[in-house]
């Protein structure tokens, strides 16, 4: 945080700072005896990993219509559903068909620009005369994950650049915005397991 002085109306208020000389000031001298700080923050961004429901629904939808009509699915039963909030149940009546529906998964996500380090694709598991694979979709960046990032950012980014875990996410800031460029450089170069975005940049 640093501070600047711009002039007020002058008043009794106790909280207003006096600058009685020009060369007190740290900005421009103007007339009017009274000033008041305004805090500015420093510019700073957030590091965030999240994925638009939305997006992975089309996906979804994209999928199960590709199985449906596809001549090597027909008669596999292949399928796909969401299960909860964050999971998707891909399932065939054999394991060889149920990862290549994954597979098919993961063409339409990467098409919508949905990087594969969001799915966490679990093992089939055979239920029956059903192979059924459990995945999941990443949502937030685990303390672990965070830590490296935070880590990463104090041993090879810019000096003076503050990185603060908060929540499922990081908030970055520095003196300078050209420190958050190439902070977001040396992330985006980097692999943390997780995919990130850089948001709330100001």
């Amino acid at each position: 945080m640093h501070a600047q002085w711009a002039p007020v109306e002058e008043s009794n208020d106790p909280g207003e700072l006096l600058c009685t000389h020009r060369d007190q000031c740290p900005l421009r001298f103007t007339s009017g005896p009274r000033f008041q700080e305004e805090i500015v923050a420093d510019p700073s961004f957030d590091v965030v990993s999240k994925v638009e429901r939305q997006e992975i629904d089309n996906a979804l939808n994209q999928t199960s219509k590709e199985l449906a009509q596809r001549f090597d699915f027909r008669g596999a039963n292949a399928s796909i559903e969401w299960v909860g909030d964050n999971g998707v149940a891909i399932q065939a009546d054999t394991e060889e068909r149920a990862l290549a529906a994954v597979e098919v998964f993961k063409e339409k996500l990467i098409k919508r620009g949905i990087s594969l380090k969001s799915l966490e694709v679990g093992e089939p598991a055979q239920s029956g005369k059903t192979y059924r694979v459990a995945n999941t979709i990443a949502q937030g960046i685990s303390s672990e994950q965070a830590k490296k990032i935070a880590k990463t950012i104090r041993d090879e980014g810019p000096k003076g650049v503050q990185a603060q875990i908060q929540g499922d996410q990081l908030r970055v800031s520095a003196k300078k915005k050209d420190h958050l460029q190439d902070v977001i450089a040396l992330l985006k170069a980097g692999d943390f397991g997780v995919a990130l975005q850089f948001t709330n940049y100001r």
